[in-house]
């Protein structure tokens, strides 16, 4: 089931958000991770991410074009993930294996290895510090 974000009637419309412009208004998609210690966890994202190309900027890490990963310092969490696979960050690289190599000098745990599924697509699945799985991506025509 899906609940609508803007119901307008007079057009017959309905999900959809629009800049006045005729095109989409959806500009970027944020994730927030919450975590008992969000230093820890920061402290990891950013070792695992900036050498991919992510790059952090006050709070945050910036992971694409309008896509961030953000942190916050919880104490209504467990210290792990009770259900890693509910969610997951799906992160598309160019150069899977460079990532791969990058990943394991820093001693992650793979929870699915790096490995070619058709049609040119490579998938990956990592275990953060919390428990949260982390999906490294690869596919045709990556730039």
């Amino acid at each position: 089931m899906t609940t609508p974000t803007n119901d307008d009637t007079a057009t017959g419309t309905t999900g959809t958000t629009s800049d006045g412009n005729g095109t989409e208004g959806i500009t970027g998609l944020g994730v927030v991770i919450g975590s008992t210690d969000s230093a820890a966890l920061i402290a990891w994202y950013r070792a695992a991410l900036e050498p991919l190309g992510a790059r952090w900027a006050e709070h945050l890490l910036i992971v694409g074009p309008g896509a961030i990963i953000g942190f916050d310092e919880r104490d209504d969490v467990a210290d792990r993930a009770a259900e890693p696979g509910r969610q997951l960050i799906n992160l598309t690289v160019r150069d899977i294996r460079a990532a791969e190599k990058h990943l394991n000098s820093l001693g992650v745990t793979w929870v699915r290895p790096v490995e070619e599924v058709g049609d040119g697509w490579h998938f990956s699945t990592i275990v953060d510090p919390v428990g949260n799985y982390l999906q490294i991506l690869q596919g045709p025509g990556t730039p």
